[in-house]
């Protein structure tokens, strides 16, 4: 039997898991076999992109798991080269085309670029995708308050969620505050802390055994009782299992603070200066 997994309630009225699968760096192949297996034990959000090259390996998992289409949220994102109105429409049926999907649930803008300029004009046509019904959810990626805070002037619309590196070492404290007071849930890639050695800190490995679960399921519940949405990657079965079962057991707040008593830095890009193609 699956794990049945909470949800929240993103801001067009649409609902999200509280956990989902990201895919990024998996190959088309390994995509395939990681999306169908992590979609028949309980996954219900699958994480992809075009930058990822992996589009047709997720589109074939989510067909391949035997999983009704309207129980999946399958993201996928908008990449820096396709950047301006017309560009994201020819873009998002480039990515609707690989995917093998009537509709996307999700679509983000992958990085604000702002050097280029042109988030605001994908942005108004990812509002038409929506209006047109291709696409069910709007949102963003990597963006800062102040470029959110351009989109809602701008266009009246907010994205339904921020995907940001979040993770114990780079809470982003501030920039979730903004989200909840915008009414935006906050996703998190890279929630375990690529290339660090995060799970192997001792006072992570205590609360793990205090709670008899792994070190990596105690730093995805810190994620989602602070209320952010992580989407760890994984392509084995068992680590599969491990990140979505992190329902059963809850941190008090001392060991909230321990997770996250450690030195904070971005270990990604600044969406203030990062360029993504």
């Amino acid at each position: 039997m699956g794990i049945t997994v909470p949800e929240y309630e993103l801001g067009d009225g649409t609902f999200a898991p509280a956990v989902g699968l990201g895919t990024y760096p998996l190959d088309d192949d390994e995509a395939r076999d990681a999306v169908a297996h992590a979609l028949r034990i309980g996954y219900r959000l699958i994480d992809t992109a075009t930058n990822y090259r992996n589009e047709t390996g997720t589109g074939h998992g989510v067909a391949d798991s035997g999983v009704p289409r309207s129980e999946i949220v399958v993201t996928t994102k908008l990449p820096g080269r396709h950047h301006g109105y017309e560009e994201t429409l020819a873009s998002f049926e480039e990515s609707r085309t690989r995917l093998g999907l009537e509709q996307v649930d999700l679509y983000l803008i992958h990085w604000p670029l702002p050097r280029v300029d042109r988030y605001v004009d994908s942005w108004k046509a990812m509002i038409e995708l929506r209006e047109r019904g291709l696409v069910r959810s709007i949102g963003v990626s990597n963006f800062t308050a102040e470029h959110i805070g351009r989109l809602e002037r701008e266009t009246g619309v907010l994205p339904v969620v921020n995907q940001i590196e979040l993770h114990p070492a780079f809470p982003q404290d501030e920039l979730r505050t903004f989200h909840a007071d915008k009414g935006i849930v906050t996703e998190s890639w890279s929630p375990l802390g690529r290339r660090s050695p995060l799970l192997d800190d001792p006072a992570i490995g205590g609360i793990a055994r205090a709670h008899g679960v792994t070190p990596g399921q105690v730093v995805l519940r810190w994620h989602t009782q602070l209320g952010a949405l992580p989407i760890p990657k994984s392509a084995d079965p068992k680590r599969q299992q491990e990140n979505l079962d992190v329902f059963g057991f809850e941190l008090d707040e001392n060991e909230l603070a321990a997770v996250a008593d450690r030195p904070h830095r971005r270990q990604g890009g600044d969406p203030e200066t990062h360029e993504e193609f």
